[in-house]
């Protein structure tokens, strides 16, 4: 299949490029600077710690999609705030068949497309000001994607892969249909689990559930999973911001298949990691806190349920974001032993 990855160069997008052009597929990435340059150069290589030797991908690699032509398959794997500046880029590559993927965390700026009930086809104003990505891409190109697997970029053009290999798929309306058996497929033959879910917004809120609490806690205190759910005072912070973010979930319709502590067992088991988020601050990217949090506190708003502690959370990390990018600076310190 002819597959065009946007932001094919990042710890995701790098990850899936390789492993699909090994699986056979033509695959574009879009990439832009030093990641760019290595990519044409040296191709995307792949470092897993199960193989002793690196995977090596030479795929096209890109900075724009004018005159790539219509693509069967386009994954967006750029982070939320991200993907307005990348909108005629993606216009360029869909044809009437094409089917987008987007691979943003937290709440999806079509979220409430093909949802039946009081709050269709509402905008998602922290993630899509105005309803601006809402309005340009139709909701008919979509399947919806949750993003399971840890990786990290080790350098431009190389991906490392920590652990996972989970992307379940899910169509907007909860229906089965051939196009999505036929990704399904197509993720499964490049070595990946993804499942058809009837219900994708529920795994969105799962994963969301992680992301939400983990990856500004990480950012506030530079602990790892392991360490978070280690440490009781942070541990217990988890357990509030996630059982706020379960009720406004339950009243949108969701119906989670794991509880609370279940889920965080489950981020204690991903070990020493640090989140994408400390990842960011440490490299002095902009956090994508509104996507991860400030997109669940406007559910709550909607749903008109108080969320004290993800308030909190929410204001320190947004100054946090404010600050190092006020300086021009990144923020990283040593991994302490213990927690």
């Amino acid at each position: 299949m002819k597959i065009c990855i946007i932001g094919g160069g990042g710890a995701i997008g790098g990850y899936l490029a390789v492993m699909l052009a090994q699986a056979g597929n033509e695959v574009t990435v879009m990439a832009r600077g030093a990641t760019l340059r290595a990519i044409q150069e040296r191709g995307l290589t792949l470092i897993v710690d199960e193989n002793p030797e690196p995977i090596i991908a030479k795929v096209k690699a890109v900075d724009s999609l004018k005159g790539l032509g219509q693509q069967d398959v386009v994954i967006v794997a750029v982070k939320a705030h991200q993907v307005i500046p990348v909108i005629d880029d993606m216009k360029l590559v869909l044809g009437p068949d094409t089917v987008l993927i987007p691979m943003q965390n937290g709440i999806p700026w079509w979220y409430f497309q093909k949802l039946s009930g009081a709050y269709q086809d509402h905008a998602v104003d922290t993630v899509d000001p105005g309803g601006e990505v809402m309005r340009a891409i139709n909701p008919n190109h979509i399947i919806g994607c949750v993003v399971y697997p840890a990786t990290t970029t080790q350098a431009p053009g190389v991906i490392r892969h920590v652990e996972g290999v989970r992307f379940p798929l899910g169509e907007l309306d909860g229906s089965n249909t051939p196009r999505i058996n036929q990704i399904s497929e197509m993720m499964t033959a490049a070595g990946f689990k993804s499942p058809i879910l009837d219900d994708i917004r529920a795994e969105i809120w799962l994963k969301l559930w992680g992301n939400l609490t983990f990856n500004p806690i990480s950012a506030l205190t530079h602990g790892t999973l392991e360490g978070i759910c280690r440490y009781p005072l942070t541990k217990d912070l988890v357990r509030n911001m996630m059982a706020e973010a379960q009720t406004i979930a339950e009243k949108l319709g969701v119906k989670f298949r794991v509880d609370i502590e279940r889920r965080i067992a489950g981020a204690e088991k991903v070990g020493k990691h640090k989140t994408s988020m400390l990842q960011d601050l440490e490299a002095g990217r902009s956090l994508e806190i509104d996507a991860l949090l400030g997109s669940v506190i406007e559910m709550g708003e909607i749903t008109k349920t108080p969320t004290p502690c993800l308030n909190t959370v929410f204001a320190l990390t947004k100054y946090l974001d404010q600050n190092v990018q006020d300086a021009k600076a990144n923020l990283a310190l040593p991994i302490a032993a213990g927690y």
